[in-house]
């Protein structure tokens, strides 16, 4: 066979334009026919993800994202802290349902969680991975509540991603506490909010709730009281809220939160005592009086007669009244040293005293309120020698803990509540984002609700300002009813009696890009069947029928 007639031959097998390449063509052909198979499982992978994702439903797709990379990023917090942060209180919840010593002080439910958690798993990941799910589940559901206010995913999303990624939240999600299913409840509450809200703005409000709204909203209610004790005033807030703004709905939403109230209520004052749980000591209800007490005594002393200053060191030394009185903004330097001390005789004595200060002075006991309030509605941390700065503590155990506790010594979960983490290098870059967000200059910013609850009020007045729609101003329901109650019973200021505020600041940031077009008029679309007698007053030109929405 002559040359020619080999060439002729190869290029038999090629395509047309391959044959137009001359000699060089089989060469090419070469390197396609070696080209390595990665790329096609690649591509295959490509594909198969494209098919999986456009079976996704549209509606969905916002919120999946969100709660996979909300997801991802609390995974790497919580294996980097694997089991969770634990504290104080965490170590005291543990102490109360492993030694058969449940007391309603704390949230009974939470702490069924974790008795749950330690029996069937011997530690505290379960729970605070659980927290994880719920957390990322609630964060998708309110980016996609946003869209019904015109908000882009393009904007909630990545707001959504930095409460999960951010040490201050993100770090927060994975530590044992009630405060968190609390927060979790709480921004569900919000989120649902902006969903019944969007609805009526987009004209597709009957008056009527649906049921996955319905149920949520109870959820979120029940859980915002049953988490925290004092925490059912928030739900009756956010209620009033939406009652003022839901026309149809409120015979509704009025018997839902009574009757999440009363269940509350009802499990914390007469059921929990019924099946054996302790009610808290009368010196940890009545302590906020006492921190009243010593405030003023340690401002104005000749207030107080020598019989109160008798009765007064009858549960702790005049100079400790005097010391824990000095510093305003927390009650717990004094419960400490009460603790044990007071006798319910001896509280109704001190509640007796109190009234009578109260009376006397008002001013003092009124302005030690509004200081130990602080965390609440101050921007900025008090004093550091006065005890005024912000508790961001959340992995730190007093060790006079197991002197009150001593059977925490021996305790096998005192093991696991130590740090496990399957990543010591993880754990490394966790522990110092975690101390590097608690830099005193930006404490105001990270760690407190304050400017959180402000820029919630700014955002929410603006946007509903310029859309003459006042139904938005709903959505700060949640927030101001978190700060009101803190605001007014606190024992301490402490950064999560605050995280609520927090997380829907942060989300309320993307409604900034929605205020460039809130003055555009959406028309609600025609009834489906319009005689010509309705269609002048149906018509999209009439101004009835304009409503400045997203």
């Amino acid at each position: 066979m002559t040359r020619a007639a080999a060439w002729a031959t190869a290029l038999s097998f090629l395509s047309p334009s391959a044959r137009r390449s001359g000699p060089n063509a089989l060469e090419i052909s070469a390197m396609t026919a070696t080209a390595p198979r990665s790329r096609l499982h690649s591509s295959t992978a490509a594909a198969r993800a494209h098919e999986l994702w456009s079976r996704v439903p549209p509606a969905l797709r916002l919120p999946l994202v969100v709660y996979l990379s909300c997801q991802a990023c609390y995974l790497l917090w919580w294996m980097a802290f694997y089991p969770g942060l634990i504290d104080y209180d965490a170590l005291a919840y543990t102490w109360q349902v492993t030694t058969d010593h449940w007391i309603s002080n704390h949230s009974v439910l939470y702490n069924s969680l974790l008795w749950l958690s330690l029996n069937s798993t011997g530690g505290f990941a379960a729970l605070t991975l659980l927290q994880t799910v719920a957390m990322s589940a609630v964060l998708g559901y309110t980016c996609a509540s946003l869209c019904t206010l015109g908000v882009r995913g393009r904007w909630s999303a990545p707001a959504a991603v930095a409460c999960a990624a951010a040490p201050p939240l993100g770090v927060f999600t994975v530590y044992v506490g009630k405060d968190v299913p609390f927060t979790i409840c709480a921004v569900l509450a919000f989120a649902v909010t902006v969903r019944l809200v969007g609805r009526r703005l987009q004209g597709r409000w009957n008056g009527h709730l649906r049921r996955s709204e319905l149920l949520l909203l109870c959820v979120a209610f029940l859980g915002i009281g049953l988490f925290r004790n004092n925490g059912f005033p928030v739900a009756v807030i956010a209620a009033l809220s939406l009652l003022l703004v839901l026309p149809g709905a409120r015979r509704v939403i009025a018997v839902l939160v009574t009757v999440t109230t009363a269940v509350t209520l009802t499990l914390m004052l007469v059921v929990y005592s019924a099946v054996g749980i302790q009610k808290p000591p009368k010196a940890l209800v009545y302590n906020l009086h006492y921190a009243d007490l010593a405030v003023t005594y340690a401002q104005a002393p000749g207030l107080f007669t020598q019989d109160d200053l008798r009765l007064m060191a009858r549960a702790a030394p005049l100079s400790d009244w005097r010391t824990t009185g000095a510093t305003c903004f927390a009650s717990d330097p004094l419960y400490r040293k009460l603790k044990g001390h007071v006798t319910d005789q001896l509280n109704e004595s001190l509640v007796q005293l109190w009234w009578r200060t109260l009376r006397k002075a008002p001013q003092k006991v009124m302005g030690a309120r509004i200081c130990r309030g602080h965390i609440a509605w101050a921007v900025f941390p008090g004093p550091q020698d006065q005890g005024g700065r912000t508790y961001n503590s959340l992995n730190w155990v007093n060790p006079v803990f197991y002197k009150w506790y001593p059977e925490m010594r021996t305790s096998p979960y005192r093991q696991a509540a130590q740090p496990q983490p399957p990543s010591q290098a993880l754990h490394d870059v966790g522990v110092f984002a975690y101390a590097a967000s608690r830099v005193p200059q930006l404490e105001w910013l990270l760690w407190r609700g304050a400017i959180w609850c402000y820029a919630t009020y700014v955002l929410v007045t603006r946007l509903a300002r310029a859309r003459g729609c006042r139904p938005l101003f709903a959505l700060a329901g949640v927030t101001f009813g978190n700060q009101l109650t803190v605001f007014v019973a606190t024992p301490s200021p402490c950064f999560r009696y605050m995280a609520a505020p927090m997380f829907i600041g942060v989300l309320c940031l993307s409604l900034i890009p929605a205020l460039r077009g809130a003055g555009r008029p959406v028309v609600p679309p025609p009834a489906s069947r319009a005689t010509p007698s309705t269609t002048a007053a149906t018509s999209p030109t009439s101004p009835k029928n304009v409503e400045y929405i997203p």
